[in-house]
């Protein structure tokens, strides 16, 4: 895995640990010019308003200020996710920096016990600021890639972004997956997934804790007619081969690292349609990182498929707020 943090190492899961699983996130008005009188100047740009759109950069990136936020997307021209995130009333930055791999990167693309290069960090890439302030990535198809690749990352609000991955498949790509990754700084140490399964019935779902105990690579499954996708042999190739360890069954497909002394929190989700497992190894391993899941279907030669994300960056931690985030954005049809 060519990431700066040690690679993936598999691990078992035993019987034992499955009973621990079992058992258990101005407006400012300004007056008209007299007539006659020029307008005044613009403020300079350190203090121009924050705005909800990206900004590109002669070096081939794209900068942004939500007023809540700000950073860069594509940094040094990468395909490397959002980086340099800085949430701005704490001063904390989220991601490991313009060195390492942001948040909401396309990682591994995967179909039937194949897997398509490294990751999609390495393939070449071109970006374009859309007219609506929204950044469009496009990777073309290649010889050993016969699908084209296109990503379109928007802000919705100050403090939330949605992201939206469509393939155009070239051919027919059996269990179709894009492996979308996020990399925290190692003051995220709580990383958490919403979970369906408990002890009892009659227990609701709730978020529970990737503990070392069960197991250093978790990955949690949508239901569980997904696991056999997941061990169909796409994480046993080399380089760094993985075995996840099977988790309980998500009850909305929903994860979390968060910053415990600020209470500062990463909230990424999807649909339940579009992302068919959520990933990460326990929350104090060294890559600090949460994975979604997404396609996990077949794609027919010709028929386009999208798959819709969203990270919203928050102090308030709410359960109940999370959750109806999640079903607000699941029902919402997706940008033209």
């Amino acid at each position: 895995m060519a990431i700066p943090c040690p690679p993936m190492r598999p691990h078992s899961f035993g019987s034992a640990r499955l009973a621990v699983i079992i058992g258990w996130v101005t407006l400012t008005v300004l007056s008209s010019p007299v007539a006659g009188q020029a307008a005044p100047p613009p403020p300079p740009a350190a203090t121009q308003p924050a705005r909800l759109t990206f900004v590109a950069t002669p070096t081939g990136e794209f900068t942004f200020n939500t007023g809540v936020v700000r950073g860069k997307l594509r940094a040094r021209g990468k395909s490397l996710g959002l980086s340099s995130l800085v949430h701005i009333p704490t001063g904390i930055m989220l991601d490991q920096g313009d060195g390492g791999y942001g948040l909401f990167s396309h990682y591994r693309v995967f179909t039937a016990n194949r897997r398509y290069g490294v990751g999609a960090w390495d393939w070449p890439s071109t970006a374009r600021l859309r007219d609506d302030g929204a950044v469009e990535v496009h990777w073309t198809p290649a010889p050993d890639r016969p699908f084209d690749l296109k990503a379109v990352y928007r802000w919705v609000s100050p403090d939330m972004l949605d992201l939206e991955t469509i393939v155009h498949p070239l051919t027919d790509l059996p269990g179709f997956e894009s492996f979308l990754a996020s990399y925290f700084q190692p003051q995220f140490t709580n990383s958490l997934a919403y979970v369906s399964t408990r002890p009892s019935p009659s227990e609701a779902p709730a978020f529970v804790a990737a503990e070392p105990a069960l197991g250093v690579w978790q990955m949690f499954p949508r239901d569980r007619a997904v696991v056999a996708l997941i061990q169909d042999g796409r994480w046993n190739l080399e380089p760094n081969p993985v075995n996840w360890v099977i988790m309980p069954t998500l009850a909305r497909p929903i994860g979390v690292r968060r910053h415990p002394a600020s209470g500062l929190s990463a909230v990424l989700m999807a649909p339940a349609e579009d992302c068919f497992a959520i990933a990460t190894p326990y929350q104090t391993e060294g890559h600090y990182s949460l994975y979604l899941s997404l396609f996990g279907r077949n794609l027919k030669a010709g028929e386009p498929a999208r798959a819709r994300t969203r990270l919203w960056i928050t102090t308030a931690f709410s359960e109940p707020q999370i959750v109806e985030i999640h079903k607000t954005f699941s029902a919402a049809k997706p940008n033209p």
